[in-house]
């Protein structure tokens, strides 16, 4: 090799480099949308109740003290494996019955806890909320959160 490198030496690994970065970048992006996006979302039980849950998670802020799959705060509890917790991932009115039990004894007024909101939800927005919450539950996490407790 030369100990100089001309002007048309620097230009083509300039370009060589550049379009080996980008025929990877894209390889990598086509390989994550069609892996990712069939296999670790249930696509499948994606319905109406689970998107009108979604929106009651986003409408009252649940993610402003919660963490679901990690992201959120974590003033409170991680959600994303509550039913599977509670033991009633298996049975939605068992689930839909907890919850609702849980949401309408909420604040318990224990000094010294820290105390969730009262929200006053519809039973149709808490059907939904344990629907999403269910939906979470389901998603292959690969082992998140690493404990059960979340």
């Amino acid at each position: 090799m030369r100990e100089v490198m001309t002007k048309s030496m620097t230009r083509n690994i300039f370009y060589g480099g550049s379009l080996f970065f980008i025929v990877i970048f894209l390889g990598l992006s086509v390989h994550s949308h069609y892996y990712i996006v069939t296999t670790s979302t249930n696509a499948a039980g994606l319905d109406e109740s689970v998107e009108k849950g979604k929106r009651v998670w986003e409408h009252n802020a649940c993610i402003n003290c919660h963490t679901i799959l990690g992201e959120g705060a974590y003033y409170a509890p991680e959600l994303g494996n509550v039913m599977t917790r509670w033991g009633v991932q298996d049975d939605p009115e068992a689930a839909f019955e907890t919850l609702k039990a849980w949401m309408e004894s909420q604040p318990t007024g224990i000094a010294g806890r820290r105390q969730m909101p009262q929200f006053d939800l519809s039973d149709e927005e808490i059907r939904n909320l344990a629907d999403f919450l269910l939906w979470t539950g389901e998603i292959d996490t690969q082992g998140w959160p690493p404990n059960d407790a979340g």
